[in-house]
């Protein structure tokens, strides 16, 4: 699963941290490009992407037209003007009631669009039409003339407009298979809803994480402090300098209990004697905080768990950094 491709978060000030919703489709921070014309709710809706123009096409090198009558200018416009309905008529015969482009959409074909009945939205993020194609089975296409009906999109089953804040967004909901998504996050402040993005982020990586390397070890800073009375015990058996490596590594690992104890509001220097003491005999591994109450308790029994393979990757490294510094010494 690409979580950074087809999971997208999407921050809006407002209201409480209850008001996220995970949505069973794309929301893009789109309008449609004339309101007043253009219909902005559509159930069951077909759906076609375009990743080129649907404008006129300017010249790759400057030219200079010399005009001698008046009429030419006449002409000029026509053929612009017919250029775009001809694009127009290839993408209306295939009856879709959204169209969608990341480039440029002009206002001729603003007017044939809502004339038939048809939503438009222009100037989209590759991200977001690539999302779109995910959620609602279409086909993002280059011309309009290779158009066809494989690849038009009609999994979406509620493309609407909703006013958030002070900003329009599109949602496309009710997707049938929709294999990308879009998390709104609500709250009072950016900062909040800037943390409440990175602790996100890390559960969706856990999540991505688990499956293709499944063990999941005590939370709580039940693991960190088991790790660290067993490299505390080592360190006894050893002599002179060489024991410095596993005290260092057994105080480091200890600062994430700790951060947990100071969050939690409790007697830091306390809780960590307690829990210290609790791991010295290594009998008590599953001995950790609860986060919510920061009370010593049994993390197995509360079901708070931690993701074990960043601890195995980082105790291979201390092992390696401890062989080093043996062999340097």
């Amino acid at each position: 699963m690409d979580i950074q491709k087809y999971i997208k978060v999407e921050k809006v000030p407002g209201g409480q941290l209850e008001d996220s919703v995970v949505g069973k489709g794309v929301m893009i921070n789109k309008d449609v490009i004339a309101p007043g014309k253009m219909r902005r709710k559509i159930l069951n809706q077909r759906i076609i992407l375009l990743d080129c123009p649907v404008e006129y096409k300017k010249g790759e090198n400057q030219t200079n037209a010399e005009l001698l009558k008046e009429e030419d200018w006449g002409v000029l416009l026509q053929l612009e003007e017919e250029y775009i309905e001809r694009l127009c008529v290839q993408i209306l015969k295939f009856k879709p009631d959204v169209v969608i482009t990341g480039k440029g959409l002009s206002d001729l074909a603003c007017h044939y669009f809502s004339k038939a009945g048809v939503s438009g939205m222009r100037r989209l993020r590759k991200t977001d039409n690539n999302r779109i194609a995910k959620a609602c089975g279409a086909v993002i296409v280059n011309r309009p003339d290779e158009l066809q009906q494989s690849d038009v999109g009609t999994g979406a089953g509620i493309f609407e407009v909703k006013k958030i804040g002070d900003e329009f967004f599109a949602f496309f909901v009710d997707c049938k298979e929709p294999k990308a998504c879009t998390v709104l996050l609500r709250g009072p402040s950016k900062d909040l809803l800037n943390e409440v993005e990175r602790n996100l982020q890390d559960a969706m990586s856990v999540a991505r994480n688990i499956p293709k390397n499944p063990k999941l070890g005590p939370g709580g800073g039940a693991t960190q402090l088991t790790v660290s009375a067993t490299l505390k015990q080592k360190s006894s058996s050893v002599e002179g300098i060489e024991k410095w490596p596993y005290e260092a590594a057994a105080i480091a690992f200890e600062a994430i209990p700790r951060t947990l104890a100071h969050n939690c509001g409790v007697n830091v220097i306390r809780t960590m004697t307690a829990l210290q003491g609790k791991h010295a005999n290594g009998e008590k591994s599953w001995i950790g905080i609860d986060g919510n109450t920061g009370v010593i308790t049994d993390v197995k029994e509360k079901k708070i768990g931690g993701y074990l393979f960043g601890l195995l990757l980082f105790l291979s490294f201390i092992s390696f950094a401890i062989s080093i510094f043996t062999f340097v010494g």
